[in-house]
């Protein structure tokens, strides 16, 4: 038996090794032990503080070239007075906040919960409260809000977790709650299904590009002319949007945009090494034998195959930044999405593009704003609803009033202020 044979044996272990952590009743109870508890997040992000440049870059990380976020002279001649960050973005921008610990009995009663269990990211919820300047550095706090367990058609059996995360800036105000659909499952019971294994690559022709490119030619940004609420009727079409076709550099783009993935960050050199003491069973031996993040599925065809996929796929948060860009492209420098809501129902493939799509289904009056509802869906190539959403957006009135984002709820504002008052004076005894 040669050295290659006795590595490749290894390898074959070590991936059989990876996906063969369970969901064990034990973890789904100790689980329960964290709903409705928040703690202050001590998390670093690559951004902590929004500056004119990060905001740019994280926005066109996303394919959205909206001058209201990339560029500082048009953003000063809107009613902002400056370029403003994505919505979206304020779940990239974290310093540590400072807080009270979890108590030593609740830590180690959840120590290592699902560890090694495979997490997709299948949805989520935005509320919006202030919008993000240059200058704003944001903290915040989380907690599972729920839990449940389900059968699931991909993998067995899934946990399906809601977690909680509450944005404040350093003025202590909210900018935004970001609850976040998390689906848990065995990657062993995944990579055997094979639910998807008969997904083939998609391969385009120049015609396909072309089709494509029109959609892109086509794509209006509204900008500076006011969509009025009044203008607006139920039906109305948003437009089309175009994404995709998905590749590697799409990835590496999202990420090069401020998407960090804490805390369990790609890293390289010593920081991997210490990231590895870390956390070892996030990384697993690719078929080099060099151990590499779990997370690689995303960019490494062979590690998402040794879990049930037959290709890697998007970030589904990249898919929400692209719901959010579509939304501001249509309401324009004077509209404010207010809400947020999607759900994740395909992978997006690499090679997968998609096709937004959306109209108005709701116009209402609520405290003096005036609201329309959208409903939203992505399809792919082989005409697959991959995404549906639905959003609330705040449009500017003829009768002169400028919509506003809307007020905070007082249980939500006064807890905040008091995570926000422990940090500062926590930040003062060091």
């Amino acid at each position: 038996m040669t050295a290659e044979t006795d590595s490749k044996e290894a390898i074959a272990k070590d991936w059989e090794k990876a996906v063969s952590y369970a969901i064990t009743d034990e973890d789904i109870e100790r689980a329960r032990l964290l709903v409705g508890v928040d703690i202050a997040a001590k998390t670093r992000e690559y951004i902590q503080t929004a500056t004119t440049d990060n905001i740019r870059n994280f926005a066109h990380g996303c394919g959205n070239d909206n001058p209201l976020h990339c560029d500082p002279d048009y953003a000063r001649s809107t009613r902002w007075g400056d370029v403003i960050a994505p919505g979206m973005m304020a779940g990239v921008i974290n310093a540590p906040m400072r807080g009270d610990p979890m108590s030593d009995d609740l830590k180690t009663r959840t120590k290592s919960l699902f560890r090694g269990v495979h997490v997709f990211v299948s949805g989520s919820t935005w509320d919006w409260y202030r919008p993000i300047y240059p200058g704003d550095t944001l903290y915040s706090y989380n907690g599972e809000e729920s839990l449940e367990v389900k059968p699931s058609e991909f993998a067995g059996r899934s946990v399906i977790q809601i977690r909680r995360d509450v944005k404040v800036n350093q003025r202590g105000e909210v900018v935004g709650v970001y609850r976040i659909l998390r689906i848990l499952t065995e990657r062993k019971t995944a990579a055997k299904k094979g639910k998807y294994s008969a997904i083939e690559p998609a391969v385009y022709t120049d015609a396909d590009i072309a089709e494509l490119d029109a959609i892109y030619e086509a794509e209006k940004v509204q900008g500076p002319a006011k969509r009025y609420y009044e203008d607006v009727n139920v039906g109305d079409s948003l437009g089309t949007m175009a994404k995709g076709p998905l590749t590697v550099t799409d990835v590496i783009c999202f990420h090069s945009g401020g998407y960090g993935f804490v805390p369990y960050a790609p890293t390289v050199g010593r920081l991997a090494y210490k990231n590895r003491k870390r956390i070892a069973p996030f990384y697993i031996k690719n078929e080099y034998g060099i151990p590499d993040v779990a997370q690689r599925l995303h960019w490494d065809p062979k590690w998402a195959q040794a879990i049930g996929n037959p290709m890697a796929y998007d970030y589904g948060v990249m898919r929400e930044n692209y719901l959010y860009h579509y939304l501001t492209d249509w309401c324009g420098d004077d509209g404010v999405v207010t809400r947020v809501h999607d759900e994740i129902r395909k992978f997006n493939y690499m090679g997968d593009r998609q096709i937004i799509t959306g109209q108005v289904v709701a116009k209402r009056q609520e405290n003096g704003a005036s609201l329309v509802d959208i409903q939203v869906q992505f399809k792919n190539q082989r005409d697959e609803i991959t995404v549906i959403g639905n959003a609330t957006i705040a449009l500017p009135s003829k009768e002169g009033a400028l919509p506003m984002y809307p007020n905070v709820p007082d249980d939500l504002a006064q807890r905040s202020a008091q995570m926000m008052a422990r940090h500062w004076e926590l930040s003062r005894k060091r």
